[in-house]
C-alpha cells in the first residue's frame, strides 16, 4: 500500500496546522460522524490508533476485546509498524486489515472516523490529541498528556471547546482495588495523611552513544520530531530511547513515573498542582547521550501536606537496590502500602478499609473510554483530561526544578537545608546516595542538581517567587517550548 499523502494532501497538512498555530479553528465539526450524534450501544465505533509500536499494540489489543468496535486506521510515522499490526489484527480477530497513513491529517480527514487513540512519542501528545478534537473525534491519549504544563491546558480547552471526551492513559484510575485504597486513606481510619510517596525505581542504564546517519526511507523523520526543533538523526531516539531527551521526553518521572505521580496525587484531598516544589537529582553513575536525571528527587507542598516522588535508575543490577514502582501514604498513626495499615513501630499489617471510592467504569481504561463515547458522557472516562493535566503537570514542574538547579557536592557530611524536617524526605536523599555508592559512584567526586523551593501559583499555573529573578525567568520559560511550524500548539485551541 502506499501510504504517501499526494501533494494536495501535504499542503492541506501544513495549510491546516499552521491555521492552528494562529488560534483559527481548523475544522467545522458538525458535518462529522462524531460531532452529530450519540453513538449507540449497537453502533460500531470507529477508531484510529496513532503510534502503533510499543504501547499502540496495547492499545490494539484494547479495542479488539469490544464488541462493536472497530480499528479502522493505523497511523505511524514509520511505515515498517504496518505489516506486524495489521498481522496482530487479522490474527487476533479475523477482521480484514484496516488502512494506513503516515500523516495524522489523512486519519482526521475520515469524517467517518470517531476517535483517535494517541501512543506517539510525549511530544506530540497534546499536539495530535488537539487537533482531533478540533476534527470532532474523541481521544484517548497516552500519558504523559503532554510534554509540557502550557499543552496540558490547551488539551483541557479543546476538549470542553469542542465537545469531546478525552481520557488519559494513567491506567490505575481504572483499577476498583487502588480506588479502595485510596478510599481508605483519605477516610481518616488511620490518621492524618503527612506525605502521600511514590517511587519509580526501574532500571535505567547507559544507552551509550550513536552517532548521526540519516533517517531509513521508511521514517518520516520530519513528522517524528514535530514540534521539537529540527536535528539529526540517530538510533538513540527511534524507537525508545528518545525518553531521556528534553526535546522529546521528560525522563523516566515523566514515562512510568507519572501513574506513581497520578496515585499520589490522588490521595491528596482536592490536589492539583501544588504551591511549593523542589527536586534535587542527575544523571550519574555513567557517560552517555542522554539527558534526562535517572535519579531524581521531587518534593511538592500541599498545605500541611508533602508529596514526594523518587526516581532511581541504578536498580537491579545493584546488590539491596532492587527495582521498585508503588506507592506508600504515611499518616500521624503509620505507614498504608500495598494495601495493608502498618502501625508505627510495628511490622505487621492489617488490610485497609473505608471511605467511598470513587466510581470507576468497569472493563479498564479502554472500554472505559468507549463507554463514555457511546453515552457522550466524560464522568464515565476514568482518567479525564484534568487527571491528565495535573499528574503530567508535576512530572514537568519536578524535573523544571532538577533543571534549574545549581550544581553542588555529595562531598561532606552536612545535608542540604531544603530537606527540612520531615524524616521521609531525608531518608529519600540517603537512599539515592547510598544506591549510587552501591553502584560504585564516588559520592565525594560527584556533583548533582539542587534546586531552590520554588513557589508556584496553582491557579494562574506559573513560578512567582522562591528564587532570584534570573531563575524564576528560567523556571516559567520551560512551561511551554518554542514550537517548530507548522506543529505550533496554539494560544487558542
Amino acid at each position: 500500500m502506499n501510504t504517501t499523502p499526494p501533494k494536495s494532501s501535504r499542503r492541506r497538512f501544513l495549510q491546516t496546522t499552521a491555521a492552528a498555530a494562529g488560534g483559527i479553528h481548523l475544522f467545522n465539526i458538525s458535518g462529522t460522524k462524531a460531532g452529530a450524534q450519540i453513538i449507540g450501544a449497537n453502533e460500531r465505533v470507529r477508531v484510529g490508533v496513532c503510534g502503533i509500536k510499543g504501547r499502540g499494540s496495547g492499545h490494539i489489543d484494547g479495542y479488539l476485546t469490544q464488541d462493536n468496535v472497530e480499528i479502522a486506521t493505523l497511523i505511524d510515522v514509520d511505515e515498517t509498524q504496518f505489516a506486524p499490526r495489521q498481522r496482530q489484527i487479522r490474527d487476533k480477530s479475523g477482521r480484514e486489515a484496516p488502512n494506513t497513513v503516515n500523516d495524522i491529517r489523512r486519519a482526521l480527514d475520515d469524517k467517518d472516523l470517531d476517535a483517535v487513540s494517541i501512543a506517539t512519542c510525549n511530544h506530540t501528545h497534546s499536539i495530535n490529541a488537539i487537533l482531533a478534537c478540533q476534527a470532532g473525534k474523541d481521544v484517548y491519549v497516552e500519558k504523559p498528556m503532554s510534554h509540557n504544563l502550557f499543552e496540558g491546558r490547551k488539551v483541557i480547552e479543546a476538549a470542553r471547546k469542542y465537545g469531546r471526551i478525552v481520557q488519559h492513559g494513567t491506567q490505575q484510575r481504572s483499577d476498583s482495588k487502588r480506588a479502595r485504597e485510596i478510599a481508605a486513606v483519605k477516610s481518616g481510619n488511620y490518621g492524618k495523611l503527612l506525605v502521600s510517596k511514590g517511587y519509580c525505581c526501574k532500571p535505567r542504564w547507559s544507552i551509550g552513544f550513536k552517532e548521526p546517519k540519516d533517517p531509513p526511507a521508511s521514517l518520516n523523520w520530519d513528522a517524528w520530531l514535530g514540534p521539537a526543533p529540527m536535528q539529526p538523526y540517530h538510533e538513540n531516539l527511534v524507537h525508545y530511547n528518545w525518553h531521556w531527551f528534553w526535546d522529546f521526553g521528560n525522563g523516566d518521572t515523566g514515562n512510568q513515573g507519572v501513574h506513581e505521580i497520578d496515585v499520589a496525587r490522588w490521595a491528596i484531598d482536592g490536589a492539583t498542582l501544588p504551591t511549593k516544589v523542589w527536586a534535587l537529582g542527575g544523571r550519574l553513575g555513567y557517560e552517555d547521550q542522554g539527558q534526562t536525571p535517572n535519579m531524581h528527587l521531587s518534593v511538592f507542598e500541599y498545605g500541611d501536606v508533602l508529596l514526594v516522588f523518587e526516581t532511581r535508575g541504578l536498580v537491579d543490577k545493584v546488590e539491596k537496590f532492587p527495582r521498585k514502582v508503588l506507592n506508600e501514604y504515611y499518616t500521624t498513626e503509620g505507614v498504608i502500602r500495598q494495601g495493608k495499615f502498618y502501625p508505627n513501630g510495628s511490622d505487621q499489617g492489617e488490610d485497609v478499609s473505608g471511605g467511598t471510592p470513587d466510581n470507576i467504569t468497569p472493563g479498564g481504561p479502554f472500554q472505559s473510554f468507549i463507554a463514555s463515547v457511546r453515552a457522550r458522557d466524560p464522568k464515565l472516562c476514568n482518567a479525564g483530561p484534568e487527571h491528565g493535566h495535573y499528574s503530567s503537570g508535576l512530572c514537568h514542574l519536578g524535573n523544571i526544578a532538577y533543571r534549574v538547579g545549581e550544581q553542588i557536592s555529595f562531598g561532606g557530611s552536612a545535608k542540604p537545608k531544603r530537606l527540612g524536617d520531615d524524616p521521609r524526605v531525608a531518608e529519600a536523599y540517603d537512599t539515592i546516595a547510598g544506591n549510587l555508592e552501591a553502584a560504585g559512584v564516588n559520592l565525594a567526586a560527584t556533583q548533582y542538581s539542587l534546586s531552590p523551593v520554588l513557589e508556584f501559583d496553582p491557579a494562574a499555573e506559573k513560578f512567582t517567587g522562591g528564587a532570584e529573578a534570573p531563575t524564576l525567568e528560567k523556571a516559567n520559560s520551560l512551561l511551554t517550548r518554542k514550537y517548530r511550524e507548522p506543529w505550533v500548539v496554539p494560544n487558542e485551541v
